[in-house]
């Protein structure tokens, strides 16, 4: 996790964008997360969580970014998003737009490695997403908050640096960009009751909670800025008070 006085404001601008799209998937009643993809200090994707919108559970964030700039799309583009630079390649404009109709005329199609894009996202990449990001060859991955249950940066797996993978090369990861908004997103949308469950939980008893504790790292630990401690759990996990075991008996 980067601290917030190292963190640039570049960087922040970016991962501002991404929670916006967080923001809007909270809206739409998904799990709040956004991310943002950048070529030359320019956005050029967005993305949120539609896994629910789309009946598709692949359907991440990083995914949604991911197919505004890879070819063979067959979805309606992000509203808004303007694409103001050269196609790569006539030859792939032209299939595209075979395959495609007017839509793919005069827009970039990407070839992968994703050579110089960065991701913004305002969770930790999950597994699925990480070994994505490494698949397609991006460039780097800057996130908000830890992912510590599914996490493939660093929470869980280190799917983005194992060299024990040898399809792709590895890519950094750095966390904590607005890592406080992504967490508070993260429980607004966890204390909603959720109407569309086959059984919704009541949850009319659930306080928000505004209390985040900072990131805990040890010297001796390096990865311990991306264990457990890194993003609190949304509501207290029970402890388990020490057993009192009897003593022993003593032989006869």
């Amino acid at each position: 996790m980067v601290p917030r006085e190292m963190q640039d404001d570049q960087n922040l601008a970016f991962m501002d964008q991404a929670v916006v799209m967080a923001e809007e998937a909270l809206a739409a009643r998904e799990i709040p997360v956004g991310c943002v993809l950048v070529h030359d200090g320019k956005v050029v994707a967005r993305g949120r969580n539609r896994t629910n919108e789309g009946r598709n559970a692949t359907l991440h964030a990083e995914f949604d970014a991911l197919r505004h700039l890879l070819p063979d799309r067959s979805h309606a583009q992000t509203p808004g998003l303007t694409r103001p630079y050269t196609p790569q390649a006539e030859d792939v404009i032209a299939a595209a737009a075979e395959k495609e109709g007017p839509v793919a005329r005069g827009r970039k199609i990407w070839q992968t490695p994703l050579k110089g894009v960065v991701l913004y996202v305002t969770v930790e990449p999950c597994l699925m997403c990480a070994s994505a990001m490494r698949q397609v060859g991006i460039e780097k991955v800057v996130y908000g908050c830890a992912n510590d249950r599914f996490g493939g940066t660093g929470g869980v797996q280190s799917i983005h640096s194992d060299p024990r993978l040898l399809y792709a090369p590895p890519y950094p990861a750095v966390g904590g960009y607005r890592r406080e908004e992504a967490i508070m997103l993260l429980r607004r949308f966890y204390i909603s009751e959720n109407s569309t469950a086959p059984k919704p939980k009541k949850k009319s008893n659930r306080v928000l909670k505004t209390e985040i504790p900072g990131v805990v790292s040890t010297p001796s630990s390096p990865a311990s800025s991306l264990s457990r401690t890194s993003t609190p759990a949304l509501y207290p996990e029970p402890t388990s008070a020490p057993v009192n075991l009897p003593p022993p008996v003593p032989a006869v």
